[in-house]
């Protein structure tokens, strides 16, 4: 009868031997009465070694998961950042980073998903929904964590401003202006009043205004 010796490869034969990984399949493998590994059929060969290759795999996904090696995930998903901003999740479902640090040349996330290929292939159709708003002007946009930040990242204000966003009110380390210069659209921060430069059109950041 053919027999089919179940060899460890790399192992000295001394220590040749079944092993945990082979225990599911070795009913297979004896003859009837328990006289040790071997094969009286090609079917049931061929049948075993499938479920040899099978547990070497399984084997391997888990070290691979040991390691904590990246491994495929459905897409991106959104999540919240400490600062209460729209963010990324890196596939290690942990880490999650502004919707900013997407795409823009550093990898911040463990394994550097936030740049990869796919998202940045033409940014912003290739990214995600929840990481782009878009501003008054249609063919403008700017990343969903950069709207009413109390910054004019538009250029029109409309990331901070209605008819296009609805913010809340200024919080308490901001000053409202009836309008203001520069970057800003109709809040100040407070660690700019009183500081010789005139931000809002009523000069009231430098005569209203008290500093922190």
């Amino acid at each position: 009868k053919p027999v089919v010796s179940l060899l460890s490869l790399g192992v000295p034969k001394a220590y040749w031997g079944p092993g945990p990984a082979l225990a599911p399949i070795l009913p297979f493998l004896s003859l009837p009465g328990g006289h040790g590994p071997c094969c009286s059929r090609r079917g049931a060969c061929l049948s075993a070694l499938l479920l040899l290759l099978l547990a070497m795999l399984a084997a391997l996904v888990a070290l691979v998961s040991s390691l904590g090696l990246p491994s495929r995930t459905p897409g991106a998903q959104v999540c919240v950042t400490p600062t209460n901003r729209t963010g990324f999740l890196c596939h290690d479902q942990r880490s999650c980073i502004p919707a900013s640090g997407v795409c823009d040349g550093l990898r911040t996330c463990p394994h550097g998903e936030d740049e990869d290929e796919s998202l940045c292939r033409d940014v912003p159709r290739s990214l995600p929904s929840f990481l782009v708003a878009r501003c008054g002007d249609p063919a403008s946009w700017i990343y969903s964590d950069q709207k009413c930040d109390g910054t004019n990242n538009c250029g029109d204000c409309s990331d901070e401003l209605s008819p296009v966003t609805e913010c809340p009110p200024c919080g308490p380390g901001w000053w409202r202006c009836p309008s203001t210069f520069f970057k800003y659209c109709d809040c100040v921060p407070r660690t700019l009043c009183q500081d010789g430069t005139q931000h809002c059109t009523d000069w009231s950041d430098e005569y209203s205004c008290l500093r922190p």
